[in-house]
């Protein structure tokens, strides 16, 4: 008997990690699909369903840009759809562009199909000639439909500019971003739905491409976005915030606080936009930011002096603002869209001055970066 037990251990020493073996090959992973480690490709559509909600249509839409009329539903089981909410006069918007464009470039052959949907933050940017200018000016060739109504933006259930959405050849959203960044990330999700797509249609298609080269985005506290309109000016210090009509013989205090908008003029503070009714009219803010942006327009092209801590720019000077022959740096605005003001390379604090030289300019918001 003493020679039979280690001859029967070790046969049970052999079953024991024979079993470990076998269990280790057929174990369950550790994340639930879709958690990073599974892709939306090895889901069956049951398993999707339980786990992505169905794409929304576009619905009443006020106009269409670089397309015919156009649906979501017509490209289900066809193509992979990367939804894009935007307003043209976001500089946030108009940062992401760049990585949009590149997209479409390098997959529209491949599968991809972008749909930009333009829904509006200010009433101008509903006219359909606004938007097709600005189209034109970002070099965008992809569709873009007119969400004026906001029916689009609320099936999507969304509250941000920019955000994404990405839709499989199934219809599900099995991946949204909101704002600025993650490119990489949104690339790498875009290749993994056009090679499910591949496999789904039978294709034997080549979907590795480069990532396109992102560009960091400074962190750190910034000013923030600060509206001229009635609806949201609480950060208007020196005159009524959240009160809609004249406002006369404003003056601007000499010592002024950080992230404050004051005025100094006769203004008229509409719902969306506060409009000079003098001129040399004035607006000051104390910012801290690398970048100052400036949405605006004016019925005639209007001159707009632009100085920081009481000097002309000399350097930073924004793509829109130019100097004239007697060394004063100025914008000159008329379109209703965003002005580019300071472009700087680090986050600084400063205080910016706009002189408005004759009367009817509308001021919408300032916008930092």
């Amino acid at each position: 008997m003493k020679s039979i037990k280690p001859f029967i251990l070790l046969v049970a020493l052999v079953l024991i990690t024979a079993l470990i073996i076998y269990l280790q090959f057929i174990k369950l992973p550790k994340s639930l699909p879709g958690d990073g480690d599974i892709t939306p490709a090895n889901l069956s559509k049951e398993e999707k369903i339980k786990k992505y909600p169905l794409a929304k249509e576009i619905t009443t839409p006020d106009g269409f840009i670089n397309t015919g009329k156009i649906s979501v539903s017509e490209f289900i089981g066809k193509k992979v759809v990367l939804i894009d909410f935007w307003t043209y006069s976001c500089i946030n918007c108009q940062r992401t562009i760049p990585y949009l464009n590149s997209w479409y470039e390098k997959y529209k052959d491949k599968g991809l199909v972008i749909i930009g949907i333009h829904t509006p933050e200010f009433e101008f940017e509903k006219d359909y000639n606004n938007v097709k200018r600005a189209v034109e000016k970002f070099g965008i060739k992809y569709p873009v439909v007119l969400d004026n109504d906001f029916s689009t933006w609320t099936s999507y259930k969304n509250h941000f500019w920019p955000r994404k959405y990405l839709i499989d050849i199934d219809g599900y959203i099995v991946f949204d971003h909101i704002g600025e960044g993650g490119y990489e990330t949104t690339e790498k999700k875009i290749q993994k739905a056009l090679e499910e797509r591949m496999a789904v249609l039978g294709q034997d298609l080549t979907i590795e491409q480069p990532l396109t080269k992102e560009t960091p985005v400074l962190s750190g506290k910034i000013s923030p976005e600060t509206y001229f309109g009635a609806s949201r000016n609480q950060l208007l210090a020196n005159a009524s915030p959240g009160a809609v009509g004249e406002q006369n013989n404003l003056t601007i205090p000499t010592q002024i606080k950080t992230d404050k908008l004051y005025l100094s003029g006769n203004w008229n503070i509409a719902s969306e936009f506060a409009q000079n009714n003098s001129i040399n009219a004035g607006i000051a803010y104390k910012y801290n930011a690398k970048d100052v942006f400036f949405v605006s327009e004016a019925d005639v092209q209007t001159i707009v002096e632009v100085t920081v801590d009481g000097k002309p720019l000399s350097k930073n000077i924004g793509a829109d603002v130019v100097k004239t022959s007697d060394s004063k740096t100025i914008v000159k605005i008329k379109e209703a869209r965003l002005y580019k003001i300071i472009e700087g390379n680090q986050t600084e604090t400063h205080i910016l001055e706009l002189k408005i030289q004759q009367p009817s300019l509308k001021a919408f918001t300032f916008t930092f970066g």
